[in-house]
């Protein structure tokens, strides 16, 4: 169903199409011999143009896992974009030696052409601060297995919403589903896009813009915490301000739900206490091994070897 298809941007696939691949990714993590060596033979091009270690990782692991080999960069400077060398000429060399490509790029819309110039599967792991589908995957699957549904809570977005990818992307993905409210908490410097608030308005989703975290968590379902991001900022001195203003720890985990859970897309800096890691209701390693697990369905679903 999947093979051959490359994924831009998480409405790209159907709900049906994204049950299939938490099913499977479900079936893999129960039996970990589930297609072990089913993608022996296959390449998997990783070209990361900007810093990654869940993302990259975890599709390294998942071809890995699945028998493949993996070759590319992990930074453009040692690339030949470093001599000037085009996205749509880097994308068509790639394409010459691997079955899929799985590519992070600063650039909004870099995932978008790079489907265009490729004969095969293209996987977007981050265009700037526009999507991230496969960290929406991560965080579905996260939130089904946790709460054995995708429907019918509210779930808060904290921190930086202007930049932050795999907000915009999860939110999209939601409000395709039934009954979720959203609480979008953030300063007024970093409130979410337009664009995704047109989204949530034209499919009639709940939703409300927030500043104040304390306040909002006995409402909350599902907190997923984001990284005030230092590399978006043109101005130092506003990243300083911004830093950290939201900062989740015990006493503010202890206004929260007793079947709240706590996800985060990783690197936390200081958004998150330490402290809140013993806490049973902090999901987000659980939540970036669940990650693997899905990019292993997916993988092996656009390689065609399910």
């Amino acid at each position: 169903m999947l093979k051959g298809r490359s994924l831009v941007e998480p409405e790209d696939f159907s709900i049906e199409e994204m049950d299939s691949l938490f099913s499977l990714a479900e079936k893999i993590e129960k039996d970990q011999k589930y297609l072990r060596e089913s993608c022996r033979g296959k390449l998997l091009a990783t070209l990361f143009f900007e810093p990654s270690t869940r993302t990259r990782l975890s599709f390294e692991a998942a071809m890995l896992r699945l028998g493949g080999s993996c070759l590319g960069f992990a930074e453009p400077g040692s690339s030949s974009a470093s001599k000037g060398e085009s996205l749509a000429d880097t994308i068509r060399m790639a394409a010459c030696y691997a079955d899929a490509i799985v590519m992070r790029n600063p650039k909004e819309g870099a995932a978008l052409l790079a489907s265009r110039y490729s004969d095969i599967p293209v996987i977007n792991a981050g265009d700037g601060g526009h999507h991230h589908p496969t960290q929406t995957l991560t965080d579905l699957l996260t939130i089904k297995r946790l709460t054995g549904k995708i429907e019918n809570f509210t779930i808060g977005f904290c921190g930086d919403l202007k930049f932050g990818r795999t907000v915009h992307s999860l939110a999209k993905a939601l409000s395709r589903y039934n009954k979720i409210k959203m609480l979008f908490i953030s300063p007024s410097e970093l409130v979410l896009p337009d664009y995704i608030k047109s989204v949530l308005k034209n499919k009639n989703v709940e939703f409300e813009e927030r500043e104040n975290l304390e306040k909002s968590m006995p409402e909350i379902d599902v907190l997923y915490m984001t990284r005030v991001q230092r590399e978006r900022f043109f101005n130092e001195d506003d990243y300083i301000r911004l830093k950290d203003i939201y900062v989740l720890n015990s006493e503010k985990m202890a206004a929260g739900r007793e079947n709240l859970i706590v996800l985060h897309p990783l690197p936390r800096v200081n958004e998150i206490s330490i402290e809140v890691d013993a806490d049973p209701r902090a999901a987000y390693f659980a939540q970036a091994k669940y990650g693997m697990y899905v990019r292993m369905a997916l993988l092996s679903s656009i390689l065609g070897v399910v």
